[in-house]
């Protein structure tokens, strides 16, 4: 089933694959991982797999979900649909033919917008020719940090409409962010136990640099011990901005 979301930058989500492994430190507090456990212990089926304790956990083994591969035919209005909410479509346990699958369903309701987001931008990378990049999927990538910034210059080589930028959980400053080829960058701090701060300066410094490049910026959340507790006041406002397509198809 799609399920209505507390993301702000989304209205439901839609998971045709769950699980995952941790990949870098913007995964070290995971709520994914840590809902998966839950679901599992409440006897959730799509979360039945371990994943590897190493780098996974209870209920958080890569599963692909072909009984909810249509789930976005039957809605009967136009959907803002995060894909992947509890997975990562691009990780290397999914087969290439069920990703095509995904997209697939993607092209053939028109009437949604899809955000798909990775952190495995370079398998991305290599299997993006195999696919059809219709105009209503968004794609992008998460960078917590500016080691990871190869994520963003993988992205650029993709076809899709929109390249967004999902700087959460931000772990330090980015100086040298590029924001040739993104449409859109998304900022937050981390929230859950032991969550790491982020600086003022660091958001401010990618909300200017945006406002330079012609870039929407959506400031998500300080962060805290939940996601709520700081807010989203960046200098007395909240900033939501979005990419201008989806302002003109509403």
């Amino acid at each position: 089933m799609s399920t209505k979301t507390a993301i702000e930058w989304t209205e439901v989500t839609w998971n045709p694959t769950t699980g995952c492994d941790r990949t870098s430190p913007g995964c070290d507090h995971c709520y994914a991982m840590a809902l998966a456990k839950r679901l599992k212990a409440m006897g959730q089926a799509k979360y039945q797999r371990d994943g590897d304790p190493r780098t996974s956990g209870p209920g958080f083994g890569i599963t692909a979900h072909e009984s909810v591969l249509n789930l976005p035919r039957t809605w009967c209005t136009p959907k803002m649909v995060f894909v992947n909410s509890m997975s990562d479509l691009f990780h290397e346990a999914v087969p290439l033919d069920f990703i095509r699958q995904v997209f697939t369903v993607m092209e053939q309701t028109p009437q949604h917008t899809y955000q798909l987001l990775t952190k495995r931008s370079r398998r991305l990378r290599l299997v993006w020719s195999d696919l059809p990049w219709p105009p209503n999927l968004w794609m992008g990538v998460s960078v917590e940090s500016r080691r990871y910034l190869f994520r963003a210059n993988d992205l650029r080589e993709v076809p899709a409409a929109i390249r967004f930028l999902s700087l959460e959980p931000l772990l330090g400053p980015m100086p040298d962010l590029d924001l040739t080829g993104i449409h859109w960058v998304i900022a937050g701090g981390e929230s859950g136990p032991g969550a790491r701060p982020v600086s003022p300066d660091w958001i401010t410094q990618i909300r200017d640099a945006c406002s330079e490049a012609g870039v929407a910026f959506f400031f998500k959340q300080w962060g805290g011990r939940t996601p709520k507790a700081g807010g989203r006041a960046l200098e007395g406002r909240t900033w939501d901005e979005i990419p201008a397509v989806v302002q003109a198809a509403v």
